[in-house]
């Protein structure tokens, strides 16, 4: 257990984990992206597709740029549910790599329609690896890992 973040930088872990969090629930995907280096990667697979080693991706985003691209897409041209998010992340999980920080938690995604219902949207596991650029922690890579690839809905916004 020796990697194990030390007690301040998991704070700062779990501090990155709730900006994040914040910021989709908020509808402040712009600002979002602040939390990801240039090069970066944004990845949503099923688990199914882990397990079995199945390249496909329900989103990819594999620089910042894209990520950018996503959102500028979803503000301007794209046609999907209007909703507000509610994330509800489990306690992380974080060791000092070779690369970085590692980190995974658990995690839940309700979605609550205009029409006033709410329903469990998504429930799996994010894996990241986190660096400290400028004195703030950074995401290389967010993995979110879905426990199911069945989308009831367009998945239109990051989880």
């Amino acid at each position: 257990m020796s990697n194990l973040l030390p007690l301040e930088l998991h704070m700062q872990m779990t501090l990155l984990f709730e900006e994040y969090a914040r910021l989709l629930d908020e509808d402040r995907l712009e600002e979002w992206t602040d939390l990801f280096t240039e090069e970066c990667l944004y990845e949503i697979v099923s688990r199914e597709n882990v397990q079995q080693n199945l390249p496909l991706s329900l989103m990819l985003c594999d620089n910042k740029n894209m990520i950018r691209d996503r959102i500028s897409a979803l503000r301007q041209a794209n046609i999907y549910n209007i909703h507000t998010d509610c994330h509800v992340i489990g306690p992380i999980r974080g060791t000092v790599g070779e690369a970085g920080y590692e980190a995974s938690a658990a995690y839940s995604l309700f979605q609550s329609t205009q029409e006033g219902e709410t329903r469990l949207f998504s429930v799996g596991r994010y894996h990241a690896l986190v660096i400290e650029r400028g004195g703030l922690l950074r995401f290389v890579r967010q993995r979110v890992i879905v426990d199911t690839g069945a989308i009831l809905t367009l998945l239109a916004t990051p989880i």
